[in-house]
């Protein structure tokens, strides 16, 4: 996979904490990415991701390894990307930190999909975005995702036990 490549070298040559990097082309996900107020603050989960995430626009499919260095550069200190009209990104230390990252990202874009279907949006206060975030740090910093892991060991061990092999 080229672009795959393209856009997991490009974060994993650059960041040392990028030893997991995961990118998903979800239908919710692509949505928002095609949104060109991108993500918005209308529900908790997307308040928590609020100051971590960073946006990248859309060059084609991701053939160019020249384009590793715009990803790079957009993507700064975030930990979360929206590639703009493509889909969604997140990066970790592992793979429970990333994991717990994009699934935060992901809900947040699935609720924004389902409230703008609906009627007017409510928009939090001023400063409610920032404020959530903060208090979402133990997500983003591995605390939540090493409570949630092991769970989610066992749940793929129920499952299916070969993904082990």
């Amino acid at each position: 996979n080229p672009a795959g490549f393209t856009i997991h070298s490009a974060l994993h040559m650059a960041r040392e904490d990028a030893q997991c990097v995961i990118h998903l082309h979800t239908d919710d996900g692509v949505a928002v990415s095609a949104q060109k107020e991108g993500l918005l603050p209308l529900s908790q989960h997307a308040m928590i991701c609020w100051n971590r995430f960073a946006y990248h626009d859309y060059e084609g499919v991701a053939l160019n390894l020249d384009e590793r260095e715009r990803i790079v550069a957009d993507m700064g200190d975030k930990q979360l990307m929206i590639l703009r009209n493509h889909g969604t990104l997140a990066i970790g230390r592992d793979c429970q930190t990333a994991y717990q990252a994009i699934f935060y990202l992901e809900r947040a874009c699935s609720f924004q999909i389902r409230a703008m279907s609906g009627g007017t949006l409510n928009t939090p206060p001023q400063g409610t975005p920032d404020l959530s975030s903060s208090q979402g740090d133990s997500i983003f910093n591995g605390l939540a995702g090493a409570l949630a892991w092991p769970g989610l060991m066992r749940k793929l061990d129920k499952i299916d036990p070969s993904f082990r092999d």
